[in-house]
């Protein structure tokens, strides 16, 4: 998908804050350390526009990106972070929720899981929960370029066990670093708007 254009709009934490333009939403959820602000600022080939971290569980609003002045990206807050108050997660956790179920122009929810690791019992909960408000659930297998090629196959095999997914259930492996999965996962969030009735402009890429 070509990008010709990407911004920060908002980090908002209610539904009051939430953008009112009420175009279609591509929301992508993780755990803490996972890799999303990697992952958003390879998809538009700008190095600062989601700020990373070295602090897991930092991300506590949700952030709001417009995309060609046609769509959001929405940046979940992370999960799974040991270190964070109960009272935080609880907080994180109504606030998913409301977003979930409170937006009516989300297309799809791709979850992010890190590939190296069998998904946490968290990473199950998120994934059954997505799929519950009546997404697909795709996942992101991220951080592709830590393991061998000949490893590759073993690990996207313990995440579609773990998660029970079906044969025809989508993951795409991806890497931040090298931009392998790119096109691919791209191509996946395309057929989500056509599927779900949205015009979108998708145009081959080209590379920044």
């Amino acid at each position: 998908m070509k990008i010709r254009s990407c911004k920060f709009i908002i980090s908002a934490v209610s539904p009051k804050q939430y953008p009112q333009d009420e175009m279609p939403e591509i929301a992508l959820a993780g755990r803490s350390n996972v890799g999303k602000s990697s992952l958003i600022n390879m998809l538009l080939n700008r190095k600062k526009l989601a700020r990373t971290s070295s602090t897991p569980g930092k991300t506590q609003t949700i952030n709001f990106y417009k995309i060609n002045e046609e769509y959001h990206l929405v940046d979940l807050p992370g999960y799974g972070y040991a270190r964070v108050s109960k009272s935080s997660k609880e907080a994180w956790g109504k606030m998913m929720e409301k977003y979930l179920t409170t937006r009516d122009n989300i297309v799809e929810v791709v979850q992010l899981i890190d590939i190296r690791h069998k998904p946490t019992q968290q990473d199950i909960q998120m994934y059954n929960w997505i799929r519950h408000y009546g997404f697909k659930g795709i996942v992101a297998a991220t951080k592709l370029d830590k393991i061998k090629k000949s490893q590759r196959q073993k690990h996207i095999s313990q995440i579609r066990k773990t998660l029970e997914m079906e044969r025809e259930d989508i993951l795409v492996p991806v890497s931040s670093i090298n931009r392998e999965g790119k096109e691919a996962l791209w191509e996946v969030i395309g057929n989500a708007f056509i599927q779900k009735g949205y015009q979108i402009t998708i145009e081959e890429a080209s590379e920044i």
